[in-house]
């Protein structure tokens, strides 16, 4: 094995710092001291690090070995061992039940929480997933704590920072492909919103719900559930300005993907999904009519041209591909520049599907690089797309096959 000795110490430290460890631990657990893994992170102890201390280090810092023996840029994305501590936190006694213990220390402020929730969803809109895996445990303790702890008006801000939060989990979840996780998160944060007693906080609740139903195979229950919600929530949300008008909007555009999803399904509700997509959309694009302009409430990216990127997802997901490519297309680059760095990417992947369905996989791989230019992780860490590298790989891509074996090494996929 040969191996660049920078290279190596550049990898253990970025893989420490993810993993919240100290030198003086990581050295520690290497059976070494904290002058050792100072000097491995600087590429001085050895030129050519011996696969034993390749291994331990792998073991040490819970990654596979093949982060450090693969000449391939790393891939920086939410790992299994990130998304486990985030679904330990989930599972943790005082967070399943709200009884948290009175030790004497006061809950965090509402609004420290709103900052720190505020730059975790920011983390999110540009595509930085792998954040969260630092961001979210925490959040998630502190503002189930200033649940349980504060009282009146600042109680229920908690119980909407919480909801929010438990959104955020459902939301990254999605992204890596951990429906379960997505449940049990979007399952929570209705319960957080309805503590909330805010039909806005209620309405965002549901919507994320509604996605991670559909990712779980239950899109026609998904599909009745956000339109249920709409139906509910609406005249409270008609009278809540942007916020009450872009959550409204969402709750259509969750319900289309999901009967797009159900579309495809091979039960005898299929045909009549499939029929209801565009009235949800259309409904979806009345909403966003009204509101008038490309706004981001409560990290909704609602308006316009946000319910034309859904109107491609659902081409995408009913196999219409020329549709979806058609559809993405007429969308002015000013109004896609404007939208946030996840959004722009979710377009161009969505893009990069539909072009393939038509037939079309030489631009179907240059809107993939598009999209890695917007958020690389959307494109090298998220299952559905790395499936679509793999695919593309399978399919060929002509002239644009140096690109693609490019792109599917810096997504981590076997050569």
């Amino acid at each position: 094995m040969s191996m660049d000795a920078q290279e190596f110490g550049r990898r253990v430290a970025y893989w420490r710092d993810r993993r919240r460890m100290t030198q003086e631990t990581f050295g520690r657990l290497m059976g070494q001291s904290r002058r050792w893994a100072q000097d491995v992170e600087r590429g001085e102890r050895q030129r050519d690090p011996n696969l034993s201390v390749v291994e331990r280090a792998a073991r040490v810092l819970q990654v596979d070995v093949g982060v450090f023996l693969s000449t391939a840029p790393a891939v920086k994305c939410l790992d299994s061992f990130e998304l486990d501590v985030i679904r330990r936190t989930l599972q943790r006694h005082d967070v399943i039940t709200g009884a948290v213990e009175d030790d004497g220390t006061d809950p965090l402020p509402v609004t420290v929480l709103h900052g720190r929730l505020d730059h975790a969803r920011s983390a999110f809109q540009a595509g930085h997933f792998a954040s969260l895996g630092r961001l979210v445990p925490e959040l998630l303790v502190d503002t189930n704590r200033a649940a349980a702890r504060h009282q009146h008006e600042d109680q229920l801000e908690a119980f909407r920072l919480l909801s929010f939060t438990l959104e955020l989990i459902e939301g990254a979840a999605i992204k890596y492909g951990d429906t379960d996780l997505a449940l049990v998160s979007g399952h929570r944060a209705v319960t957080a919103a309805e503590r909330s007693e805010d039909p806005v906080n209620m309405a965002s609740a549901a919507r994320h719900l509604a996605d991670a139903m559909t990712m779980h195979g239950q899109p026609h229950a998904a599909a009745e559930f956000a339109i249920s919600a709409a139906a509910r929530l609406g005249p409270h949300l008609r009278t809540r300005g942007e916020d009450g008008t872009s959550v409204l909007g969402m709750l259509y555009l969750k319900a289309a993907m999901a009967q797009a999803t159900a579309a495809a399904l091979d039960d005898k509700r299929a045909a009549a999904a499939a029929r209801a997509v565009p009235d949800l959309l259309d409904q979806a694009d009345q909403h966003a009519d009204e509101l008038g302009f490309d706004g981001n409430s409560l990290w909704t990216a609602f308006g316009p041209t946000n319910s034309k990127l859904y109107r491609v997802a659902a081409h995408v997901q009913l196999s219409a591909g020329a549709d979806a490519v058609a559809v993405a297309h007429a969308i002015p680059n000013p109004r896609r520049a404007a939208l946030p760095k996840e959004r722009r990417a979710h377009l161009l992947t969505d893009l990069a599907h539909g072009l393939t369905q038509a037939g079309r996989r030489v631009e179907a791989v240059d809107a993939l690089l598009d999209a890695e230019q917007e958020a690389e992780e959307e494109v090298r860490c998220r299952p559905r797309t790395r499936q679509l590298v793999d695919d593309l790989r399978l399919l060929g891509a002509g002239s644009a096959e140096g690109r693609l074996r490019a792109l599917a090494a810096r997504c981590g996929l076997p050569t």
